[in-house]
């Protein structure tokens, strides 16, 4: 009797066993299967995500015209099967805030069904408004911030609901006009060069000629307008000093690139503009020669006239 009533039970077990396993089995096995990839396993924020995917039966035949729904987060996006049961989905500039994301695919056709999910990755650093704004982008944000408070008197969840999502976008506001303080600094700094510069060259226009100037009109107007005879001894040595600057700067900025420090290659600047006692009277010496004779020639000039007058003096006396 009890050898009996054990082989009872253990076919009874077996049959629930096998009965347990069909059944999941037939609530996992889909009509249809979906065989999909997402094109970038891992994007940053302002990319694209791209899906592709195909739709067979179980004898792996593609299913045309069968409807597609890929959904991630309160993002869907629908579509059909081409004649060789693929199909594509994009979703593009995907500004969510950095992290892992779920795609869900949904495919239907007639009474048949089938399902898969996969993840992927937004790159970047989450930062407070990123983290809002994400808060803030759902279906029920959105309800509650386009709803006035009067509307949930009699429903305290909802009240509670309502002051949470404005609470978050007063944040958002708060983080928002943080951001844009620097912004106005900057562009307060860059209106004072602006003025800055247009001073320094309206300065430079009022004093025609000053240092540093070595060309251009009103260069040009003040060596015209020196004394012919000083004016080319005066140009030279505007020459000189403008060539010697431009040396001075060229060895400073070799220097550097070289690899010097800053402190070299200044005292190599200011070794080459130093001009000893002796340059100096030789560079004078050789634009000085002229200079002389011309006032020799004046001199002669001057005693002829001076002879001349004497006889015209002791004439008239005569």
């Amino acid at each position: 009797m009890h050898k009996i009533t054990l082989t009872a039970l253990t076919v009874m077990c077996a049959l629930s066993f096998f009965v347990g396993i069909s059944t999941n089995a037939n609530a996992e096995l889909w009509e249809l299967i979906v065989i999909s990839e997402v094109d970038k396993g891992a994007i940053y924020q302002g990319e694209s995500v791209k899906i592709k995917g195909k739709i067979v039966d179980h004898a792996y035949e593609p299913i045309r015209g069968a409807e597609v729904q890929v959904r991630t987060g309160t993002d869907t996006i629908k579509t059909f099967t081409d004649p060789y049961g693929k199909f594509t989905a994009e979703f593009k500039d995907f500004k969510k805030t950095p992290g892992t994301y779920k795609i869900n695919i949904v495919a239907t056709w007639y009474e048949m069904m089938g399902l898969t999910s996969m993840e992927f990755q937004v790159k970047g650093e989450v930062t407070p408004i990123s983290a809002l704004q994400e808060k803030l982008s759902t279906e029920q944000a959105r309800k509650y911030l386009g709803s006035k408070e009067t509307d949930f008197e009699k429903d305290p969840i909802g009240q509670t609901l309502f002051k949470y999502y404005h609470k978050l976008l007063v944040e958002l506001i708060e983080e928002k006009s943080k951001l844009r303080e620097p912004i106005k600094d900057q562009i307060y700094l860059e209106e004072q060069r602006t003025i800055a510069e247009n001073i320094r060259k309206e300065k430079l226009i009022e004093s025609k000629v000053g240092a540093g100037i070595y060309e251009g009109y009103f260069y040009d107007s003040y060596i015209q307008s020196l004394n012919p005879e000083i004016r080319e001894t005066i140009a030279s040595q505007m020459n000189f000093t403008k060539n010697m600057f431009k040396e001075a700067q060229m060895i400073q900025d070799e220097i550097i690139a070289s690899g010097g420090t800053f402190e070299e290659a200044r005292k190599a600047y200011l070794d080459k503009i130093s001009i000893s006692k002796k340059e100096l009277e030789k560079f004078n010496e050789e634009n000085s020669e002229e200079i002389p004779e011309k006032n020799q020639d004046e001199k002669e000039s001057e005693r002829i006239e001076e002879v001349q007058n004497e006889d015209k003096d002791s004439q008239n006396d005569e």
